[in-house]
């Protein structure tokens, strides 16, 4: 008997000394459970905020700003286009259409560009959003200067530069935009294909009327 308990004293003695050796066993507190709780609060918090969709009176102001600069480059092409006379003169490819099919055409294309355009602002800021911007501005920029140099100033040689510029410039903006609303992006093919082909038209001119340009 006296052997038994020295040595369960023993044995708890050196329990004893391993306890305080590992120190006191701190529980794991409820803030150190909860914690993660407000963490993914806050993110999901953030997240909702950046797909917070904006408010009626800003796409409707969108809306308008987009149908505008596509109304405006149109209303341009259209003035300048009217002085036929001198286009009457010009040897023209056997592809060239009738002249009553470019206004419905434009006038569905315009639709398609600032459709686009207005759809690739109505998504989150983000740096492939800035760009496409850029490039929507850019490729407009460029099919309002065409009528101008063609029709107006009878540059056909400058119109081919701006018309060759213009294609890669609205493929660059249709890829962009694919990478964030390919709605965007498939709205710009009639137009891209349609600018390749009077790219092409513009070409014929200048070939075809060399001796006089």
């Amino acid at each position: 008997m006296n052997t038994w308990t020295m040595e369960g004293g023993r044995f708890a003695t050196q329990n004893g000394v391993q306890d305080a050796q590992r120190g006191p066993r701190s529980p794991r507190s409820r803030s150190s459970m909860t914690d993660p709780a407000p963490a993914r609060a806050q993110t999901s918090g953030a997240g909702a905020s950046a797909r917070t969709p904006r408010s009626r009176a800003s796409r409707i102001l969108a809306a308008a700003i987009f149908g505008g600069l596509t109304f405006g480059a149109s209303a341009l092409g259209a003035g300048a286009s009217k002085r036929k006379v001198w286009y009457r003169t010009l040897l023209k490819s056997k592809a060239n259409p009738p002249p009553a099919v470019f206004a419905p055409v434009w006038t569905f294309l315009y639709g398609c560009i600032a459709f686009s355009g207005y759809r690739v602002w109505s998504q989150p800021p983000s740096p492939q959003r800035s760009r496409a911007l850029g490039l929507w501005a850019a490729q407009l920029a460029l099919n309002a200067s065409w009528s101008p140099l063609f029709f107006g100033a009878h540059q056909p040689k400058a119109s081919a530069v701006v018309a060759g510029a213009m294609v890669p410039t609205i493929a660059a903006y249709s890829l962009t935009a694919r990478k964030i609303d390919r709605p965007a992006a498939a709205l710009m093919m009639p137009y891209l294909a349609w600018s390749a082909f009077a790219t092409y038209l513009n070409a014929q001119v200048v070939r075809k009327n060399s001796f006089r340009l």
